[in-house]
């Protein structure tokens, strides 16, 4: 980001909505499509799984909510609607293509909540924001792919919902760096606080 970009973002945005005190965590995608050199959705997000990973055990430690997204169609993606129609990529996740499972590394524990969409945001059509209500949690970190995609929509969403909305910069990925950096800008000038996984899991340890 250049200066002038940063001094101009700044005579309107700038501030911070900080933590709460009761959060939950969110992995948003994680799945094996964005892991497999194969699939035209690869996007070499290693690294910021790992870091989800890492904040996963954490959350854990703590006994607070970790939440799982993953995408599912019904066999002709019927349930898709204009997304499914336009991103032609998501033939990958027509339920049964192993593209759609959870890859090494990440496996849902008994007592966390695995939610399946159909649209970009964690949120829409899901019942997301009712349980997060319903558990009393006020602060929302977001970790996931992709970064521009349904990271953004869920960021967006989860502002709107009420929720004080937490992007895990390491433990967010994008298939090329330029949308990665242009949306986290852009969500932290309006929607949300980036912060570093440092952060998060010293925040989540506080608790």
């Amino acid at each position: 980001m250049t200066d002038d970009l940063v001094a101009n973002y700044k005579k309107a945005y700038g501030n911070k909505i900080g933590f709460g005190k009761s959060p939950a965590l969110l992995l948003v995608d994680f799945v094996q499509a964005y892991f497999d050199p194969d699939c035209e959705l690869y996007s070499e997000v290693e690294d910021n799984l790992a870091s989800a990973l890492r904040l996963v055990e954490v959350a854990r430690a703590a006994k607070i909510p970790v939440i799982y997204t993953n995408v599912v169609y019904q066999a002709q993606g019927l349930d898709g609607g204009v997304f499914f129609k336009k991103a032609k990529p998501l033939h990958n996740m027509l339920a049964g293509n192993p593209m759609g499972e959870w890859p090494e590394g990440l496996q849902p524990a008994d007592n966390e909540l695995v939610i399946s969409k159909q649209y970009p945001s964690a949120f829409f059509g899901t019942s997301l924001s009712s349980t997060l209500t319903a558990a009393g949690v006020d602060t929302l970190l977001i970790t996931g792919v992709t970064t521009s995609g349904c990271i953004r929509a869920s960021c967006i969403d989860s502002c709107s919902y009420g929720f004080r909305t937490i992007i895990v910069e390491e433990a967010c990925g994008d298939r090329h760096d330029d949308p990665h950096q242009a949306n986290l800008f852009d969500m932290n000038a309006k929607y949300a606080d980036v912060v570093s996984e440092q952060e998060a899991a010293e925040y989540i340890r506080k608790l």
